[in-house]
């Protein structure tokens, strides 16, 4: 065409199918590639990798295999030996623990080696740093994971962070008295919260208690679980704020978050949620379940490491949440003491810079969990927790993670801790669960401890780990 050479036209006429529908396809194999992701399709089948920009092709993340048959959904289904061997961790040693930390995959070591390098020699190529565009693709894919916008994610340095910084822009680190400027709280206001809450928030809470700038209200749990009569009964017309884990960190037990908002927002009160044992591993639509605020650190389920996690705040609630510390992230500098400030969430980031090693792990972690997807993450967890469920009570392990729980979090009262801590030590050498020691509330209202043990379940544990662990317990 005016004198240039054109490239072939790809694939072959659909033209016999607009009369013939179900005819068969006279497509022959065919290869995809766009923006790092490479496909195959051959006869219904698509085997897929995602790369992402600037992968190389060894980088390939989890394999996925597309299926389709005459009259069927499309779904995908992912190869979770070739996501096992991604962690090499896994295949060493036994690991039922994600709950404390998650391995990192082969990608992260990888990138965190392409880190050292660019720190060693330069920017070159794939060696950087935590780039701008990482870190706009990794809000991203958390805004995604938990739909919300973009806009209403920041970076903190842990859960925790994230948790004070909600309260110091309330305004509930401050003595009552002296809150004059945060016309939207109420005088002599409470907050509420219940006792499968995360350690670090309870002792937070009680701090504030002690030093009279709250009332505080703590519901116990009945059964493991806590009772929507009795979150009813502590959220009145002066409750600030009812802060919860979405999923427990105890038992893995998901709390009804829907029910909790709407009582909460019907009394004029903020709903807090802590999503680090949920982000990564069960469904999350903030919206949908009334979630005002929340936040979550990244080396749990979204495979990261320490020192880097995400904060949601509520579009329309970042004028009552104001910043109460200070760093570049904030602003643009515009002139000479002239600064301008970020739009959205990202003025919450007054710790500075988070550091480039946890930044990359985030980024590369979540970027691995978001291409599996919670939905196959849960649908290949689910039976190995059953087996658990079903297959351990009867050596002497009582439940105490509901049943129809959608978190891969489980946990038990063992009749023997000491010989169970002991069996698993001589079988494996080395820590394959976590023990703990929690608190319930007796029939007369006492608080008595006990000793747990907690399993969580991620992609890379399959039957072959459940059959090791339920031996050696057997």
């Amino acid at each position: 065409m005016n004198g240039h050479t054109q490239m072939p036209l790809e694939g072959v006429s659909f033209a016999a199918s607009i009369d013939q529908p179900d005819a068969p396809s006279k497509s022959k194999p065919q290869y995809f590639e766009m923006i790092g992701h490479r496909g195959l399709w051959h006869a219904g089948w698509k085997a897929v990798t995602f790369g992402g920009t600037g992968a190389v092709l060894p980088d390939f993340g989890p394999k996925l295999i597309h299926i389709h048959t005459s009259g069927a959904t499309m779904v995908f289904r992912h190869d979770f030996n070739a996501i096992r061997a991604d962690f090499p961790h896994a295949e060493k040693r036994l690991w039922l623990a994600a709950a404390e930390s998650h391995p990192y995959s082969v990608h992260t070591l990888a990138a965190l080696d392409r880190y050292a390098q660019f720190r060693t020699h330069g920017a070159s190529g794939d060696r950087h740093g935590f780039t701008p565009e990482m870190q706009q693709e990794a809000k991203q894919r958390f805004a995604t994971l938990i739909h919300a916008d973009q806009d209403e994610i920041a970076f903190v340095q842990s859960t925790t962070d994230g948790e004070n910084i909600v309260l110091a822009g309330l305004g509930l680190n401050v003595p009552s008295a002296n809150r004059q400027d945060h016309h939207h709280l109420k005088p002599q206001g409470n907050i509420v919260i219940d006792d499968l809450h995360f350690e670090a928030s309870k002792y937070m809470y009680k701090a504030l208690e002690k030093l009279q700038h709250i009332e505080l209200r703590i519901i116990s749990h009945r059964d493991w679980q806590i009772d929507p009569a009795d979150v009813k009964a502590a959220i009145d017309e002066r409750t600030y704020l009812v802060s919860v884990a979405l999923v427990s960190q105890v038992n893995g037990y998901m709390a009804d978050i829907h029910s909790i908002s709407q009582l909460a927002h019907e009394h004029g009160a903020y709903v807090y949620a802590d999503l680090i044992q949920a982000a990564g591993c069960t469904s999350i639509d903030v919206r949908a379940m009334g979630i005002d605020f929340a936040a979550c650190n990244s080396y749990k389920w979204l495979m990261g490491d320490f020192g880097a996690g995400f904060l949601y705040v509520r579009a329309a609630l970042q004028e009552v949440v104001r910043p109460t510390r200070y760093s570049l992230k904030q602003v643009y500098a515009v002139d000479d003491f002239d600064y301008t400030p970020v739009p959205g969430a990202a003025q919450y980031e007054g710790s500075g810079n988070l550091s480039p090693l946890s930044g990359v792990c985030l980024y590369e972690g979540i970027k691995y969990m978001s291409n599996i997807g919670v939905d196959a993450i849960r649908a290949h967890v689910k039976p190995l927790t059953d087996r658990l469920q079903n297959e351990l009570p009867p050596l002497g392990y009582t439940p105490i993670t509901p049943l129809d729980s959608p978190s891969p979090i489980v946990s038990f009262l063992p009749n023997d801790v000491e010989e169970t801590k002991r069996k698993l030590e001589r079988a494996f050498g080395h820590q394959v669960v976590s023990f703990r020691n929690w608190y319930r509330t007796g029939a007369q209202g006492q608080r008595e401890m006990v000793k747990g043990m907690r399993l969580a379940i991620s992609v890379y544990n399959n039957d072959r780990d459940m059959d090791q662990f339920l031996t050696t317990l057997a």
